[in-house]
């Protein structure tokens, strides 16, 4: 009997012990392909939403590799570039950021200075979804 109530603690310990390792992988991905000018959400592996985003025009870029969030903000203005609105902006390198813009009708071509743009509506449930996860737990890949 001690024999079976140990080998079932032993294989209770992996089984949690796999679960925490698993929640440990981020479970927000956000795929962003400069070629197509779109955005990919995923949660927990599975696709959630698909939008389209401006990211640099020529003579800028918006660079290539694979991120965490670094800082949020709810309201944020460019210091660089005419003190222009960024609402619910996600730094993820230096001064890069995913975040809404008001000019919609650049979406889906290049238009920024680096920065990741989508609509504004798009970038609230972005901001809200990220936030209820943890930058620790989200992803962001731009190739």
């Amino acid at each position: 009997m001690r024999r079976l109530l140990c080998a079932t603690a032993v294989a209770a310990w992996f089984l949690i012990c796999g679960l925490c390792c698993e929640r440990a992988e981020a479970s927000v991905v956000v795929n962003i392909d400069r070629s197509s000018q779109t955005m990919e959400v995923s949660v927990d592996g599975m696709p959630r939403y698909n939008w389209r985003v401006s990211t640099a025009r020529h003579g800028y870029i918006t660079p290539p590799g694979t991120y965490h969030p670094q800082m949020m903000a709810r309201r944020w203005f460019s210091r660089l570039y005419y003190n222009s609105p960024m609402p619910y902006s996600i730094f993820f390198h230096g001064g890069y950021a995913i975040h809404g813009t008001y000019e919609i009708s650049r979406l889906g071509g290049p238009a920024s200075h680096g920065c990741v743009r989508l609509d504004p509506d798009h970038a609230a449930i972005l901001f809200e979804l990220v936030g209820r996860e943890g930058m620790s737990r989200t992803t962001i890949v731009v190739h």
